[in-house]
């Protein structure tokens, strides 16, 4: 099981890693680093940390490539980091399993604010399980809690954490509308102002796994100048 308190850094800036690191510690985490990403693979493998912090270029296998091999072994949240500004690194990140992003140069004070709601919010969502309906069901999605899996018919969903998390919020809130800023506080967590590009690609990528049709959807609906809601 992951240790909340623990997060790995996979930065090959030598600077960017040992600030990361000597911030991270000083808020009480456990850190764990590695430069590339075969060792940030055997690393997480090893240590299962609570937290992913993972540089998008990297010697050797990418981030990206990092991100897909762990995402088919565990949950663990990870904010990836990039120094581009392509939307394209973004969407990549994020469809692979991301759960958020962070664009280089960044806010220390905002990525350790990032860092402290992902684990929060992380840890909030393993407690709660106990006390989740064992089954959501919308038209013919349905989202078993327990055991994490969703299905639509009887077809089982490949979805990553986050999407996981977002279906299961909109189900249980099903009819209400929920701007950006709103999910961004209930499902990532966050009691800041994020990216609300995040909520929206995680969006259109749920569309593509629950909706017959992502370009008519008819259960996750855009509410325009509002946000999103769930209906069936």
């Amino acid at each position: 099981m992951a240790d909340k308190n623990t997060v790995l850094v996979v930065e090959d800036d030598r600077n960017l890693l040992d600030t990361l690191r000597y911030n991270l510690k000083n808020e009480g985490y456990e850190v764990f680093t590695a430069a590339d990403g075969a060792a940030a693979v055997a690393i997480a493998r090893r240590e299962k940390p609570g937290l992913i912090i993972l540089d998008v270029m990297l010697p050797g296998m990418s981030g990206f490539e990092v991100c897909r091999i762990l995402r088919k072994e565990m949950t663990v949240p990870i904010l990836m980091l990039t120094a581009k500004a392509e939307e394209t690194d973004k969407v990549v990140g994020l469809e692979i399993g991301a759960d958020d992003y962070m664009t280089k140069p960044f806010s220390l004070r905002e990525l350790l604010a990032r860092v402290k709601a992902m684990l929060r919010r992380a840890g909030m969502a393993q407690t709660s399980q106990q006390n989740e309906e064992p089954i959501l069901k919308v038209a013919d999605v349905q989202v078993d809690i327990a055991r994490h899996q969703a299905e639509k018919g009887a077809i089982r969903l490949e979805l990553t954490p986050k999407e996981f998390d977002l279906l299961a919020f909109l189900i249980k809130n099903k009819g209400f509308v929920f701007s950006r800023d709103q999910l961004l506080e209930k499902v990532w967590g966050y009691d800041f102002a994020g990216d609300t590009r995040t909520v929206d690609v995680h969006v259109r990528w749920l569309r593509e796994k629950i909706e017959d049709d992502p370009n008519e959807p008819k259960l996750l609906l855009t509410v325009r100048g509002v946000g999103y809601k769930l209906e069936g």
